[in-house]
């Protein structure tokens, strides 16, 4: 399967994305009917299993709305079922550059990686004529994700930067707002601004694109500041933390 957001970023577009926590297909449906671009599925804090992981993918395919999952680790057993599945990629949590080459291996079909080999698989279109074709296009379109989320990381991201294979990093800015001693503080404040800025830089450097959640300030202005700021990939939120938000505000009907 070609990867629209891929081909959306080389063409200097923003695209937006919603991380799925409730692992509703509608949901999903939903954010394709609003305009969102991408899903990633949560498999690092929510309850989702590989089962309803697949459901939501094929919804995602569906509504035509490009699926990825976070994962915990560079597990490439789990890695595995999720592409076959027909994830479009990996996000990976407390990224490293250790463990990003796992990934990348875990993601590409050998010559270039180790991922296992079965036509039956809905990936593969359940045995494709041409499996020399599926292999490059795979290794092609398949993404890993990055998640920035440690100041080891941060303070050596020029080296993830570099690596080949990795085309965009997601700011994790909950874990690094943390990690920075400075909790849940969004991108105004100086030492997440002047991480945003060393990420931005550093991937403009080498021809790469930035990724960041603004659900811990759900307004458009401050998203529209942080994509003028160089994020070509803005995360909505998760799909619970919207549905609160909006809950609360309407909830005020209560009130005198």
């Amino acid at each position: 399967m070609k990867n629209p957001i891929r081909a959306a970023l080389r063409r200097g577009e923003t695209v937006t994305g919603l991380i799925l926590f409730t692992g509703s297909p509608i949901i999903t449906e939903l954010a394709a009917a609003a305009g969102i671009d991408f899903v990633i599925i949560d498999m690092e804090h929510s309850a989702l299993d590989l089962d309803r992981c697949a459901h939501i993918i094929r919804a995602a395919d569906a509504a035509g709305i490009t699926p990825f999952v976070r994962v915990p680790e560079a597990d490439s057993n789990l890695i595995l079922k999720l592409l076959n599945m027909g994830a479009a990629g990996i996000a990976l949590s407390h990224a490293t550059c250790e463990n990003c080459a796992k990934a990348l291996e875990a993601v590409r079909y050998a010559p270039e990686g180790s991922r296992g080999a079965c036509a039956i698989v809905r990936s593969a279109g359940y045995a494709p004529g041409d499996w020399e074709a599926h292999v490059r296009q795979a290794n092609d379109e398949m993404m890993v994700i990055p998640l920035i989320e440690d100041t080891a990381t941060l303070e050596d991201f020029e080296a993830m930067a570099a690596m080949p294979g990795l085309e965009v990093f997601f700011i994790g800015p909950t874990d690094l707002s943390i990690a920075l001693g400075v909790p849940h503080a969004t991108f105004d404040e100086p030492k997440m601004a002047a991480a945003l800025e060393k990420v931005v830089a550093a991937a403009r450097k080498h021809g790469k694109y930035v990724m960041t959640t603004i659900g811990n300030k759900p307004d458009p202005v401050y998203g529209k500041s942080v994509r003028k700021r160089g994020v070509q990939a803005i995360v909505l939120g998760t799909d619970g933390h919207l549905f609160l938000d909006v809950c609360k505000r309407l909830n005020t009907v209560k009130q005198a």
